[in-house]
């Protein structure tokens, strides 16, 4: 008997889970307990089924977390139900979290998982709107610079032209002279 999903489940809001992505050592990744609580199954559970398959969990797919990142990243979390953890948990890049839902093979993990990467399109989407808008202000940034020297050399020349306005230099005369000129 196959397991029924409720779609409403699946509706989780993109900023449920934005919030359980975090960047750590220049990947954005999930949390293997944050993961079991969205495909439903336990964090042990989760755990052996990567030790069961290190051949698919490359370090780019998954990695375990120092003391150091993960002393960093509870002091982060605003809930500190971490609780005693024996061992450090793992994370999971985007395709680290494409590769679970193939071991733990339940329907809850696979359409968790494309949920979960829908999201992280979306992130690399806003992330490159985002990119093109700071580049965008970069370029406009720079034209006004010019025009502020632009603007400083009309000022200058400007000044020039009133100087010499105000100051006119006796100027030579060409031409025929007269008798008794000179």
């Amino acid at each position: 008997m196959p397991d029924k999903i409720n779609p409403d489940q699946l509706m989780l809001p993109d900023e449920v889970i934005m919030s359980k992505i975090y960047f750590i050592r220049g990947q954005k990744v999930m949390i293997d307990r944050d993961l079991a609580e969205l495909y439903e199954v336990e964090t042990k559970a989760l755990k052996q089924a990567v030790k069961r398959n290190p051949e698919i969990f490359p370090e780019h797919f998954m990695f375990e977390l120092t003391k150091v990142e993960f002393n960093n990243l509870r002091s982060q979390t605003v809930t500190s139900s971490w609780g005693g953890q024996r061992y450090l948990p793992y994370v999971f890049t985007e395709h680290g979290v494409l590769q679970l839902s193939n071991v733990l093979r339940s329907k809850r993990a696979r359409q968790m998982s494309i949920r979960i990467i829908e999201v992280f399109v979306k992130m690399r989407e806003i992330l490159a709107d985002n990119l093109s808008v700071k580049l965008d202000i970069e370029e406009i940034k720079k034209k006004l610079e010019n025009h502020d020297k632009n603007i400083a050399l009309v000022f200058s020349y400007l000044d020039e032209l009133v100087e010499k306005q105000e100051n006119p230099q006796p100027r030579k005369r060409i031409g025929y002279r007269r008798k008794g000129e000179e």
